[in-house]
């Protein structure tokens, strides 16, 4: 498989656990304690660092740190803005899109060289 394309995938995984382990605990458990909270988040981000790990790895072969950064971002938000509207209900505003227009932006500069040859 492609090593850009592993990364991605592997990263995408790794993110939605992220998620869960962040903020899942906000609507699932109100009622607990901080520390519950806390140490189940500890567990779901075992899931996430299982993925994240060897997907830095496997990236770090084909990009420098600043490039698997940037993608992280990008992905971060790709997938925190679909589960915050779906399952944390939140309401959407223009200021997702603006902060996504903002990410793109910075991977478009951080990878026009290896997209146009430059």
């Amino acid at each position: 498989m492609n090593r850009y394309l592993a990364t991605i995938i592997l990263l995408c995984c790794s993110n939605v656990f992220m998620t869960f382990a962040w903020y899942g605990h906000l609507r699932s458990m109100p009622q607990k304690p901080w520390i519950a909270a806390a140490l189940i988040s500890w567990g779901i981000a075992l899931f996430e660092y299982l993925l994240q790990v060897p997907a830095n790895r496997i990236g770090h072969q084909v990009m420098d740190v600043g490039h698997l950064k940037i993608l992280q971002e990008v992905i971060t938000l790709s997938v925190f803005v679909p589960i915050s509207i779906w399952y944390l209900k939140e309401k959407p505003s223009l200021d997702y899109l603006w902060a996504g227009l903002c990410l793109l932006g910075a991977a478009f500069f951080l990878f026009r060289s290896r997209i146009f040859g430059a």
